[in-house]
């Protein structure tokens, strides 16, 4: 038979859910999202559990993010199975984020996209030193979904433009700065956290390594609601992580950089995260149907030639009258 995609038990005062899918770094699938769904919603009236722990199977991942060659195949056919995929992972985002129990994501491995959206809203999100940190949806012709503009756009300063436009994987204590997490604990106490959760127990943090992002550069070259700027002052600055990063930034879709960077200026103002989530969804919506996403996910995922032939192929050519008709739904 084959394993179950999530397993949910429950130990003394504990419910604990795994993503179960480590040969694919736990990439989210529907079957899953409602799997998660359906045991939060039963256990959030059940007095017998106190505390909810997400985990995810194996060591190289908690989760890699949606299952991009599902979607890669949808939009080929011009079909809409994703945007309806998306309607309940985004609704599993907000629950997870206003869930009335102390819920805690273990956001160890690789934590990518949809990984993000299962982990970054919950109430106690711990990394350890095993954690990468991404949303790196530009380089598919994408854009950070999962409530990612809600969360990027309240990120201290400009970290969170900083990561949104170049995909930037990080790691714990950045992750930490960034507001994607709140504690670190070595991967190793895991046996030790759920023993405390399950025994309605204490647990002492761990003091997590030095950040490494610099924001200095960051604040000053990120301002503004201009990519091209942006690019341009990156490229300029004497700081040669600073001019990386242009470089990076330069190999994105043009139009999901337009999307993306409007995207979190506008979530900033947005009252709460379902609002976020609901315009994100038009743009998820809108992106299915344009010729980047196809060819992204050929280039990183399909073919793996890293070599996506955009269109447009510059930022120059991204039509402002495109990107105010998906805003606008």
């Amino acid at each position: 038979m084959n394993e179950p995609t999530v397993l949910v038990e429950r130990r003394g005062r504990l419910g604990h859910l795994t993503l179960n899918r480590p040969a694919a770094l736990n990439a989210l699938t529907a079957e899953m999202v409602t799997i998660i769904a359906a045991a939060l919603e039963q256990w959030r009236s059940d007095d017998g559990v106190g505390t909810v722990l997400l985990t995810g199977a194996g060591p190289r991942g908690f989760c890699a993010g949606g299952d991009i060659r599902a979607i890669h195949a949808d939009a080929v056919a011009g079909r809409s199975d994703s945007v309806r995929f998306w309607e309940e992972e985004y609704r599993l985002n907000a629950t997870i984020s206003s869930y009335p129990k102390p819920l805690l994501t273990w956001m160890d491995g690789l934590v990518m996209g949809g990984g993000i959206g299962l982990s970054a809203h919950a109430s106690i999100r711990v990394v350890t030193e095993r954690s990468r940190l991404a949303m790196p949806e530009v380089g598919i012709g994408f854009h950070p979904d999962v409530g990612g503009s809600w969360l990027l756009s309240r990120a201290p300063g400009e970290l969170g433009t900083h990561l949104a436009l170049t995909g930037t994987a990080i790691g714990a204590a950045d992750g930490i700065a960034a507001g994607l997490a709140d504690h670190y604990l070595p991967s190793d106490r895991l046996p030790e956290l759920i023993e405390a959760l399950a025994e309605g127990g204490s647990l002492t943090w761990a003091e997590p390594p030095a950040a490494e992002l610099d924001r200095a550069w960051i604040d000053e070259c990120y301002a503004g609601d201009d990519v091209a700027a942006i690019v341009e002052r990156l490229a300029h600055h004497p700081s040669p992580a600073a001019q990386a990063a242009a470089k990076e930034i330069g190999t994105k879709s043009p139009t999901s950089l337009v999307v993306t960077l409007r995207s979190l200026r506008t979530a900033a103002r947005l009252p709460d995260l379902r609002a976020a989530l609901d315009q994100e969804l038009r743009l998820s919506a809108a992106m299915l149907r344009l010729p980047d996403l196809v060819e992204g996910v050929r280039a990183q995922i399909i073919d793996k030639d890293r070599r996506p032939r955009w269109q447009p192929a510059s930022l120059a050519e991204v039509s402002p009258a495109l990107v105010d008709a998906m805003f606008a739904g």
